[in-house]
């Protein structure tokens, strides 16, 4: 991959077929975790009379999920003062909010998978796709970071031996990735 760049109103890019498996691959296996966990969810007769759908009360166990998917807490803008010290108030927000995010980014990563060309090629996106990408991109990055334990001061080269060394390589590109769609983006 040269790099994304900007052409009549859209952001396109040439992957290998090498380059478009990794990204598929990376992009399906997240879109399964968030789809168990969107599995996850309470079954609530009232959620189905209503519409309003409701989530766990409960953070991931999983470390990259819940990094995906912090914790919810109410700040007041003027004051500052939070409820996250307020019994079940985290539970209550995230069981609210949890379901929306997890249709947001499950949507992005579909996004992702119907545009990126199994076998490689060009991409063309516009500038709302561009923006799914990104969205898909950075949950990614965050997985793979939080696996990796990547750490802001972490060298660019890992020893022979750790086994964490092929994988920054992936994260690396990524960010490679990322950085480029959002220099077309903005071109």
């Amino acid at each position: 991959m040269e790099g994304w760049t900007r052409k009549n109103g859209h952001v396109v890019a040439k992957l290998s077929q090498q380059e478009a498996a990794v990204i598929r691959g990376l992009v399906g296996q997240l879109k399964d975790m968030l789809a168990a966990r969107a599995a996850e969810a309470p079954q609530d007769e009232l959620a189905e009379l209503t519409g309003i759908r409701t989530g766990p009360t409960t953070p991931p166990e999983d470390r990259v999920l819940a990094r995906l998917l912090p914790d919810f807490f109410r700040r007041d803008p003027v004051t500052g003062e939070t409820d996250e010290d307020v019994a079940d108030a985290a539970g209550a927000m995230r069981s609210l909010h949890e379901p929306a995010l997890l249709e947001a980014k499950t949507g992005v990563a579909q996004l992702v998978l119907e545009t990126c060309p199994p076998l490689g090629g060009r991409v063309k996106l516009t500038g709302e796709q561009a923006d799914g990408w990104l969205s898909a991109l950075n949950d990614v990055r965050l997985a793979l970071g939080t696996a990796l334990d990547v750490e802001e001061d972490m060298p660019d080269d890992l020893p022979e031996d750790d086994l964490r060394r092929e994988h920054l390589g992936v994260y690396q590109w990524l960010t490679w990735v990322q950085d480029s769609l959002v220099a077309a983006m903005m071109a």
